[in-house]
């Protein structure tokens, strides 16, 4: 790019406010744009020529208009080290991390286990991307907000599916003066129930008769551990949802794509800090999606009491439905549940497990085997017996089909 040279030399506190102001103006880009350098660096040099003029400000020489573009470029567009790990770059990992230390770390697409990746960026250089991942969303990290949770939005342009971040401040993360950064990478676009089996996550006949079921209406949840790929399973088990049907889903963020044209998102998000707005909840979100006309309501993960409380409710207003949750089986499922149940809505611990077995009619475990994510059985609520939820197995590995379930749905 070439610059006229001019002889205006603007000063600090002039400088300062024009990069504030030009910055704040390219607030929200995409990232498609915040990862095309060129197409950056024109719309960088556009908004900074328009504030200058906005303000009055002569044009100043061409070093110093150089050095302003470039001051701009870095604070907006810094993602610097992970442009080259995040699409369209790579579509290699799941998730990324920067440690307190400096050291960077990968998760590549069907892995349990983070490798080390030979990058060293310096503080800055992390403190840049945080900038430039927060920025848009009118967010940042400091002492006085050291925990920030924010995403990246998708981009079909970029095949980007859209990402979690998660944000720590060197004052509360030990370390060399580094944020502790935390990326979790969503699938690009809807997983159908083929790549399921191409993964050897399950046989093509136990992912037929789960599809089956859900065209049934039968009620799912999809239980494991963290990064098992439960949420990427669900994606697929939604194919098994007729097309024509009314679709409601609620995520905390979004990361669940679906193939169907009749679908309402609603998406929880926290209060803004020192804002008087209120967060919106996952609770919040299950509650008004029966104000929508869903005949599926999908919860992408319920992580608290008040969540499963309403989202049980609407399972059992006669809405079909499908959800994940944290647990390593389907009794266990019980148990966190009914504890979750009574610390955030008061259930009792008898009523959770009933509430449970009039809600879900299938669980399908999901966990890491051989270092590679696999289903770990199918689950059907049988009964209550003896104050207990009774589960019947419908399959388990090295079985090669599934047994049908015995509850009906209209």
């Amino acid at each position: 790019m070439s610059w006229t040279q001019f002889r205006t030399q603007l000063t600090g506190e002039q400088l300062a406010i024009v990069i504030d102001q030009t910055t704040r103006d390219l607030s929200g880009l995409p990232p498609a744009t915040l990862r095309n350098r060129q197409a950056l660096s024109g719309e960088a040099e556009r908004r900074l020529r328009s504030v200058l003029r906005r303000l009055g400000y002569p044009l100043p020489d061409g070093n110093q208009l150089q050095a302003l573009h470039a001051q701009v470029l870095a604070k907006v567009g810094g993602l610097g080290f992970l442009d080259a790990l995040l699409p369209p770059a790579s579509f290699a990992y799941t998730d990324l991390l920067v440690n307190g230390d400096g050291s960077v770390w990968g998760r590549r697409k069907g892995q349990m286990h983070f490798d080390p990746l030979d990058l060293h960026p310096a503080p800055e250089e992390v403190w840049r991307a945080v900038e430039a991942l927060l920025s848009p969303q009118g967010r940042a990290c400091t002492e006085a907000t050291p925990s920030v949770d924010a995403k990246l939005p998708r981009d079909k342009t970029l095949g980007f599916g859209g990402a979690r971040v998660k944000v720590l401040h060197p004052g509360i993360c030990a370390g060399d003066g580094y944020p502790s950064l935390a990326l979790r990478l969503y699938e690009p676009e809807p997983v159908p129930p083929d790549q399921i089996v191409v993964w050897n996550v399950l046989p093509q006949a136990v992912m037929e008769g789960l599809l089956t079921a859900i065209g049934r209406r039968l009620r799912v949840m999809v239980v494991g551990g963290t990064a098992t790929g439960k949420t990427t399973l669900l994606s697929a088990l939604c194919h098994g949802i007729p097309r024509q049907s009314r679709i409601v889903k609620v995520e905390d963020p979004e990361e669940i794509w679906l193939p169907h044209p009749n679908v309402t998102t609603l998406e929880a998000r926290p209060a803004p800090p020192g804002s008087d707005v209120p967060s919106y909840t996952v609770s919040d979100g299950v509650d008004d999606a029966m104000r929508l006309a869903p005949t599926h309501v999908i919860v992408g993960e319920v992580r608290t009491g008040t969540a499963a409380l309403s989202l049980f409710r609407a399972l059992m207003s006669d809405h079909a439905g499908l959800t994940t949750f944290h647990a390593e089986g389907p009794e266990e499922a019980v148990f966190r549940l009914g504890v979750i149940l009574f610390a955030d809505a008061g259930v009792r611990f008898e009523a959770a497990k009933g509430l449970f077995a009039q809600a879900i009619d299938l669980v399908v475990q999901v966990g890491w085997q051989e270092n590679g994510r696999r289903a770990l059985g199918v689950w059907e609520v049988a009964e209550m017996s003896g104050g207990n939820v009774i589960f019947q197995s419908l399959w388990t590995p090295g079985e090669n089909g599934m047994k049908e379930p015995q509850r009906k749905r209209r």
